[in-house]
Order: C-alpha cells, then sequence, then structure tokens
C-alpha cells in the first residue's frame, strides 16, 4: 500500500500542486483585468500624466467610449462623497462615545473604506452602471492618450 502511495506518477504531482492548478484557471478569470492594463503598467517609460481637459476631449472624440467614461467619472465623484461622509460620520460617533484617539482614527479610516463602497454601490444602481462596459471605456482612453502622446 505504501508503494501505490508513492508510484512515479503520484509523486510528479503533490497535493498542492493539485490544488494550486485547480485554484489558477478561477483565480486567473477574477484577475483577468490586470491583462488589459498590463501593458499601460509595464512600460520602460511611465504614461504621462493626463488633466481633465485632456478626459474632456476624449469624451467629445469618441461616440461609444466617451458617455461611459464620463459616466464612470461620476461614479468616482460620489463614491469620494461617500467616502468622505462616512469617515466623517463614524469618526464622530465614535468620538462623542468613547473620547478615545486611536479609536476615533481607526473608525475614521474604517468609515471611509465603508462609505466608498456604499457610495460606489449607490452609483452603481443610480447611473445604471451595470449596464456599461467601464473598464473597455478606460483601456479606449489609456490607448488613445498613448498614441497622442506618441504622435507628439
Amino acid at each position: 500500500m505504501a508503494e501505490s502511495l508513492n508510484s512515479p506518477a503520484d509523486s510528479s504531482t503533490s497535493f498542492f500542486r493539485g490544488h494550486w492548478e485547480g485554484w489558477k484557471g478561477y483565480w486567473g478569470e477574477k484577475f483577468a483585468f490586470l491583462d488589459d492594463y498590463g501593458r499601460f503598467v509595464k512600460r520602460e517609460k511611465p504614461i504621462p500624466s493626463w488633466s481633465d481637459s485632456d478626459v474632456e476631449e476624449f469624451i467629445a472624440s469618441d461616440p461609444v467610449n466617451g458617455p461611459t467614461l464620463k459616466t464612470a467619472r461620476e461614479a468616482v465623484k460620489i463614491a469620494a462623497t461617500g467616502s468622505i461622509i462616512g469617515a466623517i460620520s463614524t469618526a464622530g460617533i465614535s468620538w462623542k462615545y468613547s473620547r478615545s484617539p486611536h479609536g476615533a482614527v481607526l473608525s475614521l479610516g474604517a468609515g471611509a473604506v465603508f462609505g466608498w463602497t456604499f457610495g460606489q454601490e449607490f452609483a452603481n444602481h443610480l447611473l445604471q452602471l451595470y449596464r456599461l462596459d467601464t473598464m473597455a471605456a478606460q483601456v479606449k482612453f489609456l490607448d488613445w492618450w498613448v498614441n497622442k502622446n506618441e504622435s507628439r
């Protein structure tokens, strides 16, 4: 029986390797967005910064992805507002009831994260982001920006 456990076929694939191979495809699907942004992140020369006017120029020039990018930028503003409201209100309640500086600071950070999450969900439903492909619009903008800067 011990020989069957240590056979050459079993020794090439350990339990952990088999487990890893099973999850590799799963996590590959979950992090597939890294492939979309990889060509912009893994560059020898970084992409130059852009301004709001550059983004507005793209929005005006692309009738398909421009409105989607504009909607995604509005969603970020709503999420940031939620983050500010969550941070201030949570820290205020923590300070009111505990008078603990470290508790207020921790609740400020936690409230910011929770507020961002709730704000993003609110924006997702309000602006119906689930109907839009915001990642494709962002990738198109980055393509447009790289092409515009390389042509200069």
